[in-house]
């Protein structure tokens, strides 16, 4: 089933980043590479892939007005509605763009880039982790929200929420990506393979970080 299949998953993805995203980013999140605080503060170049509704995008350009951000993701809805609430919020360092993100031709360009729980559902998570890299300057920091999982169902077994993950995995994330031809990773594609990628794709330095209030994610730094 396409993409264009699930009409509210805008809504509904931008309601659980509202609980488990926007209330810990800026000061547990963001903070889980050391320098970024001091450097948004400065001023740097933010790039969030899959940025949905906009909503992290939002708070971070309105805490940090020095830095700029760019938002891009594949649907329309999402895109009009992050542009609506920065035009609502006055915000003038904020700009959205609705593309696919694997198209990318930005070469080093960002300062930071950040996925959240958007990798795994792309067709070609490969070809857009390329993408990043390439976007990503010297001494950039690629930060990338993913299920903290087992690539294998024999290291799930005693997930607290495994059932539910495999099946937010099969009836959206699968399906979505099979329907392009894609590699129908899923949500439980798990942190071995996210690390095996991520490496693929030229990252050198990737660190793997939790959250103590968070039992559903892992936080992949990533560095070139």
């Amino acid at each position: 089933m396409p993409y264009a299949d699930f009409p509210r998953f805008q809504e509904v993805m931008a309601e659980d980043s509202g609980q488990s995203v926007l209330p810990a980013l800026l000061e547990q999140i963001l903070p889980l590479a050391p320098e970024l605080p001091a450097r948004l503060e400065v001023g740097i170049d933010v790039l969030d892939v899959g940025c949905g509704a906009g909503r992290a995008l939002n708070l971070m350009a309105a805490a940090y007005p020095r830095s700029r951000f760019r938002g891009v993701d594949l649907s329309e809805g999402g895109i009009a509605a992050g542009q609506a609430e920065a035009e609502e919020r006055g915000l003038q360092n904020l700009s959205f763009e609705a593309r696919d993100a694997t198209t990318l031709d930005d070469e080093e360009q960002f300062d930071l880039i950040m996925t959240f729980d958007a990798v795994h559902d792309q067709a070609r998570p490969d070809l857009l982790l390329q993408a990043i890299r390439r976007a990503l300057r010297a001494d950039g920091v690629y930060l990338m929200q993913e299920i903290d999982a087992s690539s294998e169902v024999a290291g799930n077994l005693e997930h607290p929420i495994g059932p539910f993950l495999y099946t937010v995995s099969t009836m959206h994330c699968m399906t979505v990506s099979l329907a392009e031809g894609g590699f129908g990773l899923g949500t439980m594609w798990g942190v071995e393979t996210a690390q095996t990628m991520l490496a693929e794709a030229g990252f050198r330095r990737v660190e793997v970080e939790r959250l103590s209030h968070d039992i559903q994610n892992a936080y992949f730094v990533s560095r070139p």
